[in-house]
């Protein structure tokens, strides 16, 4: 059925605006106040979407009212509308001859990889606007405001169509002082030495102690959400952190940071672009993803 076939489930901006406030402040004067109307009129329009859905939103005892469980849950999903029909105008105001791309990137990924390259993109496309947000983990596309987004693991996403990027190789890396104090010689050494992880990649440890044929019953340590944050630690002589070479050129070119050992590994996941596939013909999501594969592709991580 389209989406705008029954009018009479489509309320007014006023009515859902009147009530988002109340509910927000749980209270009709604040609301009235925030949006410059009469209190009587804030009371008025609420009451009119309550008759227009049908659903008692708020229960009203004496001079409060309280949302209903029905108008609880509808708050929050008409709060996120609100947002998003706000940010949609705010993007149309400041670009309004060409389009917008809201694009979710890792966060190291994104300063150390994908900004210092952005500014071809844009040159090459200047009608477009980019605006850049952090998402450490896959979300859905929708439920949130966001055209695509890098992401790092296995290709899969649910709802989403993936375009391949890269693969990346890590190497265990320290502080040159950290290095003089363990005596490391091999793979087997590093189970003794304070190890730094990344949430996001719980078992990649596991996969290099592994991959390098050793046997091990738990590996603890550290735990970072970033990779910056894992690489200052380590830098900082903290321990050892299993760190993307492609990211790390600078502190690894510089000396900041040594290879505990030289047993480069290739990751099991890959970095990917990830976008719905309803906004596949999106101009700007279509002109960025065709744009990053071919950067992907002549600059590989690995």
């Amino acid at each position: 059925m389209n989406m705008f076939a029954s009018r009479r489930f489509l309320p007014s901006i006023s009515h859902l605006a009147a009530f988002e406030a109340v509910a927000r402040t749980g209270s009709v004067t604040a609301a009235a106040r925030e949006l410059d109307l009469t209190q009587s009129a804030v009371s008025r329009q609420v009451r009119a979407l309550e008759e227009q859905l049908g659903v008692e939103l708020f229960l009203r005892e004496r001079q409060t009212m309280r949302l209903t469980l029905a108008g609880d849950s509808y708050a929050r999903e008409i709060r996120e509308a609100l947002r998003r029909i706000s940010s949609a105008s705010l993007n149309l105001r400041a670009n309004p001859h060409g389009g917008t791309l809201n694009l979710a990137i890792l966060p190291t990924f994104g300063t150390r990889w994908l900004a210092p390259r952005l500014g071809r993109f844009l040159a090459a496309n200047p009608g477009v606007t980019i605006n850049l947000v952090t998402r450490l983990s896959p979300f859905d596309f929708r439920l949130d405001s966001i055209d695509a987004a890098i992401h790092f693991g296995h290709p899969h996403w649910p709802g989403a169509e993936l375009a391949f990027l890269m693969s990346e190789r890590t190497v265990p890396a320290c502080s040159p002082d950290f290095l003089k104090r363990y005596a490391i010689s091999g793979p087997q050494d590093l189970l003794a030495a304070p190890l730094l992880h990344l949430t996001t990649r719980p078992d990649a440890w596991e996969q290099w102690f592994a991959g390098n044929g050793v046997s091990f019953e738990n590996v603890h340590g550290m735990l970072f959400d970033q990779f910056a944050t894992a690489a200052q630690a380590a830098i900082a002589g903290l321990g050892i952190a299993l760190l993307p070479t492609f990211l790390m050129q600078e502190e690894l070119r510089r000396g900041d940071l040594v290879a505990a050992i030289d047993r480069e590994m290739e990751s099991r996941e890959r970095y990917y672009l990830a976008f719905p596939p309803e906004r596949a013909d999106y101009a700007p999501l279509a002109a960025f993803r065709d744009w990053i594969v071919a950067e992907a592709a002549a600059n590989p991580a690995a």
